[in-house]
């Protein structure tokens, strides 16, 4: 047998093994005691192995893209903003960020753009209208984020009629169309218009606020969302498959926590590196 093939093998199976102990190890929810168990080698192997991993971005091919922004944040240690390719939920881009501004949504936009990606949408968060204008891209607001935030200024079970009605209203989003949607939001603010001007006096002062503030602020975000709320619907029009939520992206990140969390107490480094590798999926490439 010749030497030199003898070690050939031995680093082939090698490899073979370590490529196995990361995917089971970031993809299986194996701990290292779990996996020392299995392969029956030390925990500082285990340990070794994982560790000896490189983490290679995944390359491709560049297309048309209907694009989910948004950023997931791990306390105040750091987030990472996600660029997903909505339709065949692959994720396109990341990036660590220390904090969420527009720049890092702009320049991964830009950066999939001089790769050769045609972006036909852009599907959002409330906190993100503006890139549509500013990237001359269509914009559509994610669903779930406007019902959402419309249950956080009402409460899931408001007392008042008016937040009652003004919440069923907002549940309707992905069931009617947005004329139907426009005359329903209208009839409301109708009916309720005087009660959204009910002002409270503050006692022995002249400043007041008013009565039914938390009402109003659900409102105005419906209504200055609303040419946003719809944008899937004028594109289904033209031929393109948007989706009306970031659901594919928020539900990635309920999942991408959920692993972090699995293996609490990492180093950084070793939390960038299993995050990269969870984003990227299991089909990615890795060297050691």
């Amino acid at each position: 047998m010749c030497l030199d093939c003898g070690k050939q093998f031995q680093s082939k199976r090698k490899d073979k093994l370590t490529k196995k102990i990361w995917n089971e190890y970031v993809f299986g929810k194996q701990s290292y005691q779990q996996l020392s168990d299995k392969h029956k080698l030390t925990i500082k192997t285990i340990r070794k192995r994982v560790e000896t991993v490189t983490f290679c971005s995944p390359i491709i091919k560049p297309g048309k893209v209907v694009l989910g922004v948004d950023a997931c944040f791990y306390g105040h240690e750091f987030g990472v903003v996600v660029f997903r390719g909505l339709i065949k939920k692959i994720n396109l881009l990341w990036r660590f960020v220390t904090t969420e501004n527009q720049e890092s949504y702009i320049s991964g936009i830009s950066e999939l753009q001089s790769k050769g990606w045609i972006i036909l949408c852009l599907v959002v968060d409330g906190k993100n209208l503006s890139l549509g204008e500013k990237l001359n891209i269509p914009l559509q607001m994610c669903q779930f984020h406007q019902v959402a935030i419309i249950k956080r200024y009402l409460t899931s079970n408001p007392k008042l009629l008016a937040s009652q009605q003004l919440k069923q209203i907002a549940e309707l989003l992905p069931k009617t169309t947005e004329a139907k949607f426009t005359i329903l939001l209208d009839a409301w603010y109708f009916r309720w218009s005087s009660f959204l001007k009910e002002k409270t006096i503050v006692s022995g002062t002249k400043r007041w606020f008013y009565t039914h503030k938390r009402t109003r602020s659900a409102y105005r975000s419906l209504v200055t969302n609303l040419s946003y709320l719809f944008t899937y619907q004028r594109l289904r029009k033209q031929g393109i498959n948007c989706p009306n939520t970031n659901n594919s992206l928020e539900g990635s990140f309920a999942h991408l926590k959920d692993k972090v969390r699995l293996h609490r107490g990492l180093k950084l480094n070793r939390k960038l590196k299993l995050i990269n590798q969870i984003l990227a999926g299991k089909t990615s490439r890795f060297y050691h």
